[in-house]
């Protein structure tokens, strides 16, 4: 097998990836602003199984995997995306709707895109994509709108959103 037949393009290449160098899309669309997208984490949980009666070694059977939630942040804009998705949970002007009114249900909020199908794109020093991720039925669990304000203070302020996934996977189609 000749040597680095595994990477086509880039055979030279020794060191890793960047991480600073992605982009996010939902929607078909690509999302911007986005400083920081946390890791992609999947746990297998392993249940121990005696092996043919031999209670002193037993063997390991792999069971149901979980994904962690995924924060994404941003500086705070007048861009008002995250905080849209994130009503969809729960908006206040809807579910206070009709309180005054006696015998009035409040309104339901529509879930109609309440669940949205990601993906993380790295890309290399040059720009070309690279590596991209699947990620799939996402939606918002905790919504920070504003941080900590500080009047003393300099830094931007940052929003952040935790999204809840079902799953990724590595798109092979990027080579």
């Amino acid at each position: 097998m000749p040597k680095n037949r595994k990477f086509p393009k880039g055979t030279f290449r020794t060191d890793p990836y960047e991480n600073y160098r992605f982009k996010l899309e939902w929607d078909g669309n690509e999302v911007a602003g986005f400083s920081n997208v946390g890791g992609l984490v999947r746990t297998q949980v392993a249940i121990a199984h005696p092996s043919g009666g031999d209670s002193n070694s037993p063997r390991y059977l792999a069971d149901q995997s979980s994904y962690e939630a995924i924060t994404l942040e941003r500086g705070v804009t007048h861009d008002v995306d995250f905080e849209q998705w994130a009503n969809k949970v729960w908006d206040y002007k809807k579910s206070t709707a009709g309180e005054k009114d006696e015998g009035a249900k409040n309104q339901n909020v529509s879930l109609k895109d309440f669940r949205k199908d990601m993906t993380l794109n790295l890309f290399n020093e040059a720009g070309q994509k690279v590596l991209a991720y699947k990620i799939y039925r996402c939606w918002p669990s905790e919504f920070t709108a504003t941080p900590e304000m500080d009047g003393n203070g300099n830094a931007v302020a940052i929003q952040s959103l935790r999204l809840e996934n079902e799953g990724w996977e590595r798109d092979d189609a990027v080579k």
